[in-house]
């Protein structure tokens, strides 16, 4: 993808069912279940930069010895940094107690329990710091009352929540929703005397967002639950062994050598539970919802090499095509097809595989001719280097494309802000001198800030929402603007059942082909030398490639819970405020 948006964070909570011997025994190390965590989290990394855990429950441990081991990082590179640590920590352990054959579960050997939480971040919205950094713990001198807790998820509603908790006695240091969610549900564990699920039932039915939620009691009893709609993605996989939970599946198919069939889909809504003692189950623990799964989690940030979600993507890439045949005149003869690298690859395959049943025996011409210096960002320091220096984050490949002749049709995964597009990709690819570039997204228009995890939190960030406000500015209708504005400040004043999309009737006054124009025209640089077309899946053929996942709200508007219509109207009124600031 072009333009860097950020997820906010991937999960992973294992659980050994054998004693600690077993394992050692097996293969060969004490520290089994920290190496699966770790190859957990590894495979998840693409979901967390900022950020990485790991903590660790032992069930059986005498008092007089601590029950968990935990650490953080916060580091340039904080899973490598993380995961070297603990190693580290069991490497010393090992030289220092080489005769100790025995493995015994007390914690006094590092990281060497029976339950594993661990932790990828990315800062949506927070700083980069340790305190930020999940797992997170409520402690207590007891072990059944103290919780550790790590998400993916964010909430619409924490400031409610926190009034709630402030009502009941508590002082929050702050409103970061990871710390007001484990209080409330350290509250609800001890209200319920230990009764897990009926402690989740209580403390998440006031949480407004999409939330993936994985924890340890102290006493050695793990958990994760779900939104009611499903909105995060969690997958677990369970046997003799093992009981296992991820973000994404394919993660549990590396650790644990599996097919796709033999890892399960958590339902929205459920709580998967795994006492210390007793049998694992998965039960309801919220009121049923309509299923609406986060698309751009297949569209971009899940791995790709998920079965499905290849797939899915590849016929993203297909369903463009008809578009893009019409944007070059249907001249393949003279076009190069490519992608922005790297996740629009699998797009870019079904592309090809559409237009090699296109082309009626002529020459398919493609290549990578966008390249992205991964490095690039991390040594610019300075702001004046770094502005001068942006457009190189790109490179080009020369030779594939022959100057004044061809058409270059580039395929990329979405188009959120567009000012890599504008500042970077585009300039650099008119160096190469076609007559024309086709920019390709293969999702429909972004056109909505998001509330559940993903940073597109701004109408001012969304480049369709400066289209469409170029648009009612170009003929006349700013009073439109207006009243939506004015509309939405009023149902922000009123109960949040009762609100509705306010910027919803803006884009509703302009056709799509007109928006599409108008973005083109945001993404324009100056003195462009080429001629630039743009091409958007149409929102009919992405509920076709994803069938199974409904979460569209980024292109429709349409909120799966109530705080997200508070969202996008708040949204709208501080993009308002923004503009009299600016004007003032």
């Amino acid at each position: 993808m072009s333009d860097s948006i950020k997820h906010e964070c991937g999960l992973a909570l294992l659980r050994l069912r054998k004693p600690l011997a077993y394992y050692e025994d097996k293969y060969g190390t004490p520290a089994y279940g920290f190496a699966r965590t770790s190859l957990l989290m590894e495979k998840q990394h693409n979901r967390g930069q900022d950020g990485a855990g790991m903590a660790c429950v032992g069930l059986d441990v005498p008092p007089g010895r601590p029950f968990y081991s935990m650490e953080k990082s916060c580091s340039a590179m904080p899973l490598a940094d993380l995961l070297e640590r603990i190693s580290n920590q069991l490497n010393a352990y090992s030289v220092n107690h080489s005769a100790r054959t025995t493995c015994t579960c007390d914690l006094e050997r590092p990281f060497c329990g029976e339950v594993y939480l661990g932790h990828v971040r990315y800062g949506t919205f927070g700083t980069r710091s340790l305190d930020a950094c999940h797992p997170m713990v409520c402690d207590s001198p007891r072990r059944d009352h103290t919780l550790l807790a790590a998400g993916n998820f964010n909430l619409t509603n924490t400031a409610d929540v926190f009034n709630t908790l402030v009502k009941l006695g508590y002082h929050p240091r702050g409103l970061q929703d990871c710390r007001i969610l484990l209080i409330c549900l350290a509250h609800y564990l001890g209200e319920c005397h230990g009764d897990l699920l009926e402690a989740v039932r209580q403390s998440a039915s006031q949480w407004d967002g999409g939330f993936v939620i994985g924890g340890v009691v102290g006493n050695g009893d793990a958990f994760a639950f779900r939104d009611a709609h499903g909105i995060r993605p969690a997958f677990y996989y369970m046997d003799d062994e093992v009981v296992a939970l991820a973000s994404e599946r394919v993660a549990l198919q590396t650790a644990f050598d599996l097919s796709s069939q033999e890892v399960t889909e958590l339902p929205g809504g459920h709580l998967l539970q795994i006492p210390a003692h007793g049998e694992v189950t998965v039960r309801p623990c919220l009121p049923p919802a309509p299923p609406r799964h986060c698309v751009f989690e297949r569209i971009y940030f899940s791995r790709g090499n998920d079965a499905d979600i290849q797939q899915e993507r590849r016929a993203l890439g297909r369903a463009v095509v008809p578009q893009v045949l019409k944007a070059i005149d249907d001249d393949i003869e003279h076009t190069v097809f490519s992608y922005i690298p790297n996740t629009a690859q699998c797009s870019f395959h079904g592309m090809l595989d559409a237009l090699d049943e296109h082309r009626d025996g002529r020459r398919l011409r493609f290549g990578m001719v966008a390249v992205k210096d991964a490095k690039f960002r991390t040594f610019i320091t300075d702001g004046n280097h770094r502005e001068e220096l942006f457009p190189h984050v790109y490179d080009v490949t020369y030779g594939l494309v022959r100057p004044h002749e061809d058409n270059l049709v580039v395929i990329d995964d979405s188009i959120v802000r567009g000012n890599t597009m504008r500042r970077a990709i585009l300039p650099i690819l008119a160096r190469l001198g076609p007559k024309r570039i086709v920019i390709v997204s293969a999702a429909p228009q972004i056109r909505y800030p998001d509330c559940y995890g993903i940073d597109m939190a701004s109408f001012g960030e969304l480049v369709a929402f400066q289209a469409c406000m170029d648009l009612l500015a170009a003929r006349g209708m700013t009073e439109c603007f207006d009243h939506a504005v004015q509309t939405a400040r009023q149902e922000l004043a009123g109960p949040v059942e009762a609100m509705h999309n306010q910027a919803a009737a803006l884009y509703g006054l302009f056709g799509e082909d007109e928006l599409t124009e108008a973005i083109r025209q945001r993404l324009l640089p100056e003195a462009f030398p080429a001629e630039l077309k743009l091409v958007f899946l149409p929102l009919d053929q992405l509920r076709l490639c994803i069938p199974n996942h409904t979460g569209d709200w980024y292109f429709t508007g349409d909120y799966p819970t109530p705080g997200g219509f508070r969202v996008v109207n708040q949204a709208l009124s501080d993009y308002a405020n923004h503009l009299s600031k600016r004007a003032y």
